[in-house]
């Protein structure tokens, strides 16, 4: 499945749970559980949460970078439930392909009326 076959399923199933849960004014980790579920429900691989290492000239630093969601090992999701969208969410999803060598991100945020006009995909050499 390719990247841009797993995003399209990541953009169905944001839509399904913020339309069931019944729009905006929840905390991200609920949209995010909920997100999990149902991309589970379609028979992918998703990782919650993941601790990424950072290395600064050959020296691993003490704090790791966390990931929402890896889903199949090549999209990163990075879930927001904010009604004041910040395009630095799109340049921390970039930083995070270029550290991970993947290729596709998206950001969803959640705190939107209608979450298709909250979902932002991002590139790094895709």
């Amino acid at each position: 499945m390719t990247e841009n076959e797993i995003s399209r399923i990541i953009y169905e199933c944001a839509i399904e749970v913020h339309k069931t849960l019944g729009g905006p004014g929840l905390l991200e980790s609920v949209y995010e559980e909920a997100l999990v579920w149902e991309l589970i429900q379609r028979g992918l691989k998703v990782e919650r949460q993941v601790n990424l290492p950072i290395i600064y000239k050959n020296n691993k630093l003490d704090k790791n970078l966390r990931i929402d969601l890896i889903v199949e090992n090549k999209v990163i999701v990075e879930c927001k439930a904010t009604t004041e969208y910040n395009n630095i969410f799109e340049v921390q999803t970039l930083t995070y392909l270029r550290l991970t060598n993947m290729k596709l991100g998206m950001v969803v945020n959640f705190g939107v009326e209608l979450v298709k006009n909250g979902i932002h995909r991002v590139v790094n050499g895709l």
